[in-house]
């Protein structure tokens, strides 16, 4: 059984109805990462809302493990495009937090199972903080304090340690700078390598998508009035040769339906 089942699903939004997708079949499989590439409003990021069980779908349906999920749960992480941190927390706090609240309420905060569950909670955030390249010292640091780089460091190990089997990320990198970018893409490449997550990312950039997924599935519309639809599915080769990119570039971007604009260089070489 597939891990992820996208069956037969529609979305529409709006009076009259405006059809955002339309008649998507997708299956993946545990372990893979998944870029969803498309144009603006394709509803790429639409999709991720449905997967996470943000949204409901108007018809067809998502089943995880053959079951559908009404609303979002431990099994799937999730990083937004804006960093989704606390502002009144500390980097150790905003990593803590959702564990914390999942496992306990007001009243068992009082029991000694409280203080030593907290104990392992915040032992492992601090092994999360050095293995997303962050410092001991920045535990204790609030997120005005830190770059837009270490934001989104925190905010992806904010998302994994509650241990999903699922990581979604909506535009995750697309307010960083170059050079932060390509640091970023290569250590979302490592963390996926080492715990065997599986990895949606949204994306529009198409080099992007071809670095960091196994597999990429564009989302284009056949004329603007009508819902996306699975254009591509294509699996990336591993290693991904430079020589392969300029094709694999060019017959995504076909698939997507555009124009061959100069894109941000992200491509980050391993």
């Amino acid at each position: 059984m597939a891990l992820i089942e996208i069956q037969n699903l529609s979305v529409a939004y709006g009076a009259p109805s405006r059809p955002v997708l339309t008649n998507v079949d997708v299956t993946i499989e545990e372990g893979e990462f998944v870029c969803l590439l498309g144009q603006t409003g394709c509803g790429k990021s639409t999709l991720l809302k449905m997967i996470l069980g943000a949204e409901s779908p108007t018809g067809g349906r998502i089943l995880i493990d053959g079951v559908e999920h009404k609303q979002p749960d431990r099994t799937r992480g999730y990083v937004p495009q804006k960093y989704s941190l606390f502002p009144d927390k500390t980097v150790l706090d905003n990593i803590t937090f959702g564990p914390e609240v999942s496992e306990f309420n007001m009243f068992t905060r009082f029991t000694p199972r409280f203080v030593r569950r907290r104990r392992e909670i915040r032992d492992e955030a601090m092994r999360y903080i050095h293995r997303i390249g962050l410092h001991e010292r920045d535990a204790r640091k609030y997120p005005y304090q830190l770059s837009g780089g270490m934001q989104q460091r925190v905010a992806i190990a904010q998302a994994l340690v509650t241990h999903p089997r699922i990581l979604l990320m909506d535009e995750a990198f697309s307010a960083l700078d170059p050079g932060t970018r390509k640091d970023m893409q290569r250590l979302i490449r490592q963390l996926w390598r080492d715990t065997g997550v599986t990895v949606l990312f949204v994306t529009h950039n198409t080099q992007e998508a071809l670095y960091l997924g196994s597999r990429v599935i564009v989302l284009a519309k056949e004329s603007p009035d009508a819902g996306a639809q699975v254009a591509m599915d294509l699996s990336v080769p591993e290693p991904c040769h430079e020589h392969q990119i300029p094709m694999l570039v060019h017959h995504l971007e076909h698939a997507s339906g555009s124009a061959r604009a100069p894109e941000v260089p992200v491509f980050a070489t391993a």
